[in-house]
C-alpha cells in the first residue's frame, strides 16, 4: 500500500531532522514515503516548557504548509506539546513518538523506563505519559544530563551515558523495557539494548510502524468529541497555516 507520512521535527536543527528521517525511512515499508520537515521558526533544541509550547505552534504552522497530500503525521518530539492541536487540524492519524514508544514498551514488559536528555525535560515526559494514560506502567524517567544538541556530537559518550542510565533503570527501578526519550537519540536503540540486556524502543520507528498500521486499516482520529476541529478546512489567514 502506497502512503506518505509527514514526520515533523520539533526543533529547527536540520541535522536532527536528517537523523530522524534516516530512522523513519528504515522503519518504512515498501510503498511508504517519508516527508521529514523542519519548523521555519522556534528553538534549535527543545529542552523545556517554553521551547515546547513554541514548538507546538511552529510544528502546526509547518505541517499545514505541506502542499503534497499525506496519509499520517508523526510528531517527533519526546514529551512535547502539540499532538492534540495536530489531531484537531487533520483528518489523518497523528502519532506522537512519546505515546508510540510507551505503547510498544507496554507490549514487551510490565514496567518501562524512559532515558532522556536533561533533567528539566522529565516533568514534561511524565505529564505526556499521564495525559495518554500510560504513566502507571512507567517505572522512572531518567536523564543523561546531556543537552539535545550534544547527543549527536559525541555518539560514544552519548551511548555510554544512555547505557549507564538504562542499567540503573533496570537494576534500581525495576524497568523491563527502556524507551529512548529524545528524537536526537535516534539510531542508538540497538547499542543500548545489547548492553542493558532488555528491549529498547526508539520512538521514531515505533511511531512510523503504528502510523502505517493505522493507515493500512483505514483508521484515523475520531472527530466525535475531543478532537473535533473548530477550524474551517481552509485555515489561510489564521495565525498558523498562512
Amino acid at each position: 500500500m502506497n502512503m506518505r507520512i509527514v514526520v515533523a521535527n520539533v526543533n529547527t536543527t536540520e541535522s536532527i531532522t536528517e537523523a530522524i528521517r534516516g530512522q523513519a525511512e528504515k522503519a518504512a515499508r515498501p510503498g511508504t514515503e517519508i516527508l521529514a520537515v523542519t519548523p521555519s521558526f522556534g528553538a534549535p533544541s527543545v529542552e523545556g516548557n517554553f521551547e515546547s509550547y513554541l514548538a507546538a505552534v511552529a510544528v502546526m504552522d509547518r505541517v499545514t504548509a505541506v502542499t503534497e497530500p499525506f496519509d499520517a503525521v508523526v510528531l517527533a518530539g519526546f514529551g512535547e506539546h502539540g499532538k492534540e492541536g495536530l489531531a484537531e487540524l487533520f483528518d489523518v492519524p497523528v502519532v506522537d513518538i512519546t505515546e508510540a514508544a510507551a505503547h510498544l514498551a507496554c507490549l514487551l514488559g510490565r514496567r518501562y523506563s524512559v532515558v532522556t536528555s536533561l533533567r528539566r525535560t522529565t516533568g514534561q515526559i511524565h505529564d505526556r505519559l499521564r495525559l495518554a494514560g500510560l504513566d502507571s506502567h512507567c517505572a522512572s524517567v531518567r536523564a543523561t544530563g546531556m543537552p539535545v544538541l550534544d547527543l549527536e556530537g559525541d555518539l560514544e559518550r552519548t551511548g555510554a551515558r544512555l547505557v549507564e542510565e538504562a542499567e540503573h533503570a533496570v537494576e534500581s527501578d525495576g524497568a523491563e523495557v527502556i524507551c529512548l526519550g529524545c528524537a536526537g537519540m535516534a539510531g542508538l536503540a540497538e547499542h543500548v539494548q545489547d548492553r542493558a540486556g532488555v528491549p529498547v524502543v526508539d520512538g521514531v520507528p515505533a511511531a512510523i510502524g503504528l502510523a502505517q498500521t493505522l493507515v493500512e486499516q483505514g483508521l484515523s482520529t475520531s472527530k466525535a468529541g475531543s478532537w473535533a476541529s473548530p477550524l474551517p478546512k481552509d485555515i489561510t489567514g489564521w495565525p498558523i497555516g498562512g
